[in-house]
């Protein structure tokens, strides 16, 4: 019985505290900042009488940049166990769950790295947290702002595709109540 056998292993099995709270974190931050972008895109662009448009962008960089910190993190707490778990004899769903976390936390350093590229060339500075600035790449180039802002865009497009696809399994288990679930609120 298989599923019996992935249900005791999901039961059996406790993140560390860091991990459940850094998937919380990046959850609530990418919810966050997909919310604000299209929010803030729709603003008027800046002038003299709208300058109010630096806020949101500034936000939106700084939860980017902090994000992409918490992802290095959890990947580099994750990834072992995710490689030992990719290439050990599980079953096809196991597989498909590792697969997914290693491309989630690939798309999300594509997303933060290729908004930063953007914001580098486009001539806006960044301040991280309104207390350090961020040094750009270049001066302001905005051929290759057009080339990050696409790879950022159409990045995070497959990303919300891949976070439907969690969010889908995560409701698959919670139906199935296998375990899995407990595991994303349970601190140890």
């Amino acid at each position: 019985m298989p599923e019996l056998e992935e249900s005791v292993e999901h039961k059996s099995q406790s993140l560390p505290r860091l991990v459940v709270l850094l998937h919380w974190l990046l959850a609530s931050s990418i919810f966050f900042l997909f919310v604000s972008s299209w929010w803030m895109l729709s603003l008027p662009l800046p002038s003299a009488e709208f300058t109010y448009r630096e806020l949101p962008f500034q936000l939106h960089k700084n939860i980017g940049i902090t994000l992409f910190a918490a992802v290095i993190t959890m990947a580099a707490m994750r990834v072992r166990s995710l490689l030992r778990e990719a290439s050990s004899s599980q079953g096809w769903l196991q597989r498909l769950a590792v697969w997914d976390h290693i491309l989630l936390y690939t798309l999300l350093t594509v997303c933060c790295l290729s908004g930063y590229m953007s914001s580098s060339y486009s001539g806006w500075t960044t301040t991280l947290w309104w207390l350090v600035d961020i040094p750009s790449m270049s001066a302001e180039n905005d051929d290759l702002n057009i080339l990050f802002s696409e790879v950022h865009l159409w990045s995070c497009w497959a990303l919300l595709g891949l976070l439907l696809l969690h969010i889908g399994a995560a409701i698959y288990h919670g139906i199935g109540n296998d375990g899995a679930i407990d595991k994303m609120f349970r601190l140890r």
